[in-house]
C-alpha cells in the first residue's frame, strides 16, 4: 500500500514538473509562427505613387477627382518585378475607375476607399499575374 502511494505521488510530481517545463519553454520561446506570420515576414510593400482617379457617382456622373497613395504587399522576391511593371497596374486601374462608382457622401465628394481597393485588387492580377499582390493598403486619399 505504501508503495502504491509512492508511485502515485511520483507520477503526479512528474506530471507537474513536465507541465511546468512545457509552460516555461512556451513562455521563453513563444508559440511557433503561423503560416500567416511566416508569409508576413516574407513580405515587402511597394508604393504605387500618386494615383489620380475620377469620383463617379452611382448614376455615372462625374463628381470630381481624388488622388490616392497605395502600398502593395507582395513577396519580397517579387518587389522589383512589381515596381518595374507598375505602369501596367496604373493602366488597369484607369480602365476600371470610370466604370466604378467611387463617389460617396451627400455631395459625392468623398471617395469610397474600399471600392477603390477592390479596383486595385482586380487590376493587380492583370499586371503582375495571379497571387503576386497579397493586399493593397490605401495610405492616403485626397480630393483633387
Amino acid at each position: 500500500m505504501k508503495r502504491l502511494f509512492a508511485l502515485l505521488a511520483l507520477l503526479i510530481l512528474g506530471l507537474g514538473v513536465g507541465a511546468g517545463a512545457a509552460y516555461a519553454a512556451v513562455m521563453l520561446l513563444g508559440p511557433p509562427p503561423s503560416a500567416k506570420e511566416k508569409e508576413a515576414a516574407n513580405s515587402a510593400f511597394v508604393p504605387t505613387g500618386t494615383v489620380l482617379s475620377p469620383l463617379v457617382t452611382k448614376d455615372g456622373r462625374l463628381a470630381g477627382y481624388v488622388s490616392f497613395e497605395i502600398q502593395l504587399e507582395v513577396p519580397s522576391d517579387k518587389a522589383e518585378f512589381v515596381a518595374a511593371r507598375m505602369p501596367l497596374l496604373l493602366h488597369g486601374i484607369n480602365l476600371r475607375t470610370f466604370r466604378s462608382p467611387l463617389a460617396s457622401g451627400p455631395d459625392g465628394m468623398l471617395p469610397n476607399v474600399e471600392q477603390f481597393r477592390k479596383v486595385v485588387m482586380e487590376a493587380a492580377p492583370e499586371a503582375f499575374g495571379a497571387g503576386v499582390v497579397r493586399h493593397a493598403a490605401i495610405t492616403q486619399a485626397n480630393p483633387a
